[in-house]
């Protein structure tokens, strides 16, 4: 087995070993990152992989009987077969496309005025579509984060109420704010995750929307070459359907992050609680004082950091378009956007893999 097929099956095997259910998304998330990577500097790339923890772990991943399920006996013959027709496939893809947009192009130089208008006006009510998610999409984040400073606040003002309190058994009576805290940041957080992904999901909605009132009103100058047009259209829908994904794992991401960013203040409240009870009140003062202001600020950065999200994507999913009607212009460039058929190709290929396998276990 080649180094670049060992690697892919050590960052499969990871996957596998690492989540009881494997989604057919890692999967090709792996197998085409791993493509675009060797493909793009290979030497320094392949040096890279060698130096890496993962490649670190080979003799304790083949080692370990953990990973020999059925599933990974299936899947990663399927996967390094499959990223080894990659570079290959890419060569005979980028001139296929070419030919097609060439073709395409042909056909609708006589049409060129109305063919640019019918984008441009396809533009403008893509942007009318997207407007009110940008702005639902910052009222949300604005919403949660309003909501989550709501409820941690009052932990930080019932710590310094204890704390003037002259009681027996401190420690006994601070420890359960310590968990408290905890919980309420971990459930925001998660409610958090739980409102914001939805919106990815409505966005892929007004995708298919707009990609099918453009091929609609391209179709007229587009007779006879329907195939090629609706070719360059999935394409299209594919780059940005897979912004909305992006969107939406930036999302939770950022949740996410915010949850590591604000874990510790309960992690060291637990931590203090653990001194003696003598230097509790001195240790613990200065501390609660600033807890407040601490979690607030963590808080202010992650609403400022996700509220242009949306704005962003937006911006993301117009130049697409404007990228559609600069290709079938007839003076574009040479094809290099060949690997988003490639990419999809490849992920179509991994959700029917896993297709099989479970009408196999079924």
């Amino acid at each position: 087995m080649s180094l670049k097929a060992v690697t892919l099956a050590l960052a499969l095997l990871a996957i596998t070993g690492a989540h009881a259910d494997v989604s057919a998304q890692q999967v090709a998330d792996v197998v085409w990152n791993y493509f675009t990577q060797l493909t793009g500097n290979a030497k320094e790339t392949m040096e890279q992989i060698q130096q890496s923890e993962i490649s670190k772990q080979l003799n304790t991943l083949f080692q370990d009987n953990s990973y020999a399920g059925d599933l990974q006996k299936k899947l990663i013959p399927f996967a390094t077969e499959l990223h080894a027709k990659l570079s290959q496939d890419s060569e005979k893809l980028k001139e296929q496309i070419r030919q097609e947009l060439e073709d395409l192009r042909l056909k609708l130089s006589p049409y060129a005025d109305e063919v640019h208008q019918q984008i441009s006006k396809n533009v403008q009510a893509l942007q009318l579509k997207l407007s009110p998610y940008a702005e639902e999409l910052r009222g949300q984040v604005n919403q949660n984060a309003d909501l989550l400073r709501q409820q941690l606040a009052p932990y930080a003002q019932e710590l310094r109420d204890k704390l003037q309190e002259n009681v027996d058994g401190l420690q006994a009576s601070l420890a359960p704010y310590a968990e408290q805290l905890q919980q309420q940041i971990d459930k925001n957080v998660a409610d958090m995750k739980e409102k914001l992904a939805p919106l990815a999901d409505e966005l892929q909605v007004k995708i298919d929307q707009n990609v099918e009132e453009l091929r609609q009103q391209l179709a007229p100058y587009a007779q006879d070459v329907q195939d090629k047009l609706n070719r360059q259209l999935e394409g299209l829908s594919f780059q940005m359907k897979k912004g909305a994904e992006d969107l939406r794992a930036k999302l939770s991401e950022s949740a996410e992050e915010l949850r590591q960013k604000l874990n510790p203040y309960a992690e060291e409240l637990k931590e203090k609680l653990r001194t003696d009870a003598e230097g509790l009140r001195q240790s613990l003062g200065p501390y609660v004082e600033g807890l407040s202001g601490q979690m607030e600020q963590k808080i202010e950065e992650f609403r400022q950091t996700v509220s242009p999200y949306g704005e962003a994507f937006n911006k993301q999913l117009v130049q697409k378009v404007e990228e559609m009607r600069q290709k079938l212009g007839p003076y574009a460039g040479e094809v290099e956007d060949h690997l988003s058929f490639l990419e999809k190709d490849v992920r179509d290929k991994v959700a029917s893999f896993f297709s099989t396998i479970k009408q196999i276990e079924n």
